[in-house]
């Protein structure tokens, strides 16, 4: 591009040039193509080292020479892990640019999410958020599409293959049959799987 400023031109998806994306806490990430991408934990791995430095610091005199340098190896640390999440978020957000004409997700709602404080640590250390982020600017770059879901949408409970709506499907199920066509699922692919299915639709495509 002879303009830095000049984006290129959106090129055209199909349903065979799509990736359907399902983020989560047990995989960072799963895709409609079956592949489970794990997520080295960060903070998690780093946690003990965390609550070191912060009791080291909590127990120097404030205003010290002493308190500062605890407080800076702190800082150092948190910004390794900063870091190193960035640096995985900036390499699989490529790849599935790259790789793909149009990148199908559901919007999530993060902050309420959050509120659950046996997920809240976990959430935060994936930082969806900001993935999504590095997604749609590197798509823009690259003239890729971001296809979006809405968060109420029922991709975790309809069958992929008949689009029977299992109610009664809830979050300890991570596998289950469908009663009327008798497809086995995993929970995680047949959600990225419908992801993909549903923004397509929106998008007037068919998916075969």
């Amino acid at each position: 591009m002879n303009n830095e400023d000049e984006l290129p031109k959106k090129q055209k998806f199909s349903e065979i040039s799509t990736i359907g994306v399902n983020v989560g806490i047990k995989n960072f990430a799963v895709l409609s193509t079956g592949e489970r991408i794990s997520y080295p934990k960060y903070f998690k791995n780093s946690l003990q080292r965390v609550k070191v430095l912060q009791k080291r610091v909590s127990r120097k005199i404030k205003g010290s020479n002493n308190r500062e340098k605890a407080q800076q190896k702190l800082s150092k640390l948190h910004k390794k892990i900063s870091n190193q999440r960035n640096d995985f978020q900036h390499k699989l957000s490529f790849r599935l640019v790259c790789e793909n004409q149009a990148v199908a997700l559901e919007t999530l709602n993060v902050k309420g999410m959050t509120k659950n404080h046996h997920l809240a640590q976990a959430i935060g250390d994936s930082a969806w958020s900001s993935f999504v982020t590095k997604l749609e600017y590197k798509a823009a770059w690259f003239g890729k599409t971001i296809l979006k879901i809405g968060q109420f949408e029922p991709s975790t409970k309809i069958c992929n293959n008949c689009g029977f709506h299992n109610s009664e499907l809830t979050l300890k199920y991570r596998e289950w049959e469908c009663p009327q066509c008798k497809t086995n699922h995993d929970r995680d692919i047949n959600t990225a799987i419908n992801i993909k299915k549903f923004s397509l639709q929106d998008q007037n495509l068919a998916v075969i």
